[in-house]
């Protein structure tokens, strides 16, 4: 077996489940591990290579971008440029339209496949208010997710000003309505009121009720549990009162991270060019011959 060759972009808390997820996939090899301090190397990356730029890596077939969200267009454009795919969890869904455009020009111009916002939700949860719809094409569906911690939102509420380290956990209100829980462990100096202020008007948290609370430990509070409940009544054909409902309760950072390695498989088998999970076939996402899978599956 050709094994795909892989690299991990970034370590936090996605990297460290992506590394997990690339070692436990058969078709996979991880190449490497890319990340701005090279000197501090836990235990875990012992036996493999870390470098501070991926073109030290030799030949990778394709990257998993294990960095916060707001890094990710430039970082994905620069990779893609060198004839690497790229794998993603971008998750300002308003912004995934844009992106894809922008990253689907430099794709197809270096040979390179990038899948957009492949983590959970957009992600896998795409592909299964895709396929509600499919099967009931008038009606509404509602995304609720948590209670749990959003990866996202804590990353950007730790990047403001003043935050030493944040956990921010969202809270179902019902019918796709969320309350944002947001705290903040500060820095030194830094004022309350002024940090609150600006984490309330970043766009992750603007639309959104959102309340900070000020705390001595990120770490006695932080649990990486999160969850969804997604439910659409609609109409199939002219029969109405249909009610579908998909359900579950994850580890965010393992479940974001083992779906980009089932998407960085699905690059393999694209043509050139950047694609968001719904216009990916699923069984591209499976290893194996698609003849066994088709008998197992369908």
């Amino acid at each position: 077996m050709t094994k795909i060759k892989a690299a991990i972009v970034g370590y936090g808390n996605i990297g460290r489940y992506a590394l997990e997820a690339v070692l436990a996939a058969e078709d996979f090899e991880l190449v490497g591990v890319v990340r701005r301090n090279t000197q501090d190397i836990p235990a875990e990356l012992s036996g493999y290579k870390l470098v501070d730029d991926i073109e030290k890596l030799g030949k990778v077939d394709v990257a998993l971008l294990c960095s916060p969200t707001r890094a990710i267009g430039p970082l994905a454009a620069k990779v893609l440029s060198l004839g690497i795919n790229t794998v993603d969890s971008f998750d300002v869904h308003s912004d995934i339209v844009a992106l894809k455009h922008s990253l689907d020009d430099v794709a197809r111009q270096h040979n390179s496949v990038a899948v957009v916002s492949a983590g959970w939700d957009p992600g896998s949860d795409s592909i299964m208010r895709t396929l509600m719809l499919a099967m009931a094409p008038k009606g509404v569906t509602y995304t609720n997710f948590g209670p749990g911690m959003s990866m996202g939102h804590s990353v950007a509420a730790k990047a403001i000003n003043g935050v030493k380290d944040a956990l921010s956990v969202t809270i179902p209100l019902g019918t796709g309505v969320h309350r944002r829980m947001v705290y903040v462990e500060l820095d030194g100096g830094a004022k309350f009121d002024e940090v609150a202020q600006a984490i309330k008007a970043d766009s992750y948290f603007s639309s959104d009720e959102t309340h900070i609370r000020q705390v001595d430990s990120i770490d006695a509070l932080k649990d990486v549990g999160h969850g969804v409940h997604m439910t659409h009544k609609g109409v199939s054909g002219a029969t109405h009162n249909q009610l579908f409902e998909y359900s579950m309760r994850i580890n965010n950072p393992a479940l974001t991270s083992q779906f980009m390695v089932s998407a960085a498989r699905a690059t393999m088998k694209q043509a050139a060019g950047a694609y968001t999970v719904i216009e990916i076939p699923p069984v591209n996402f499976l290893q194996g011959d698609l003849d066994t899978l088709i008998a197992k599956l369908v």
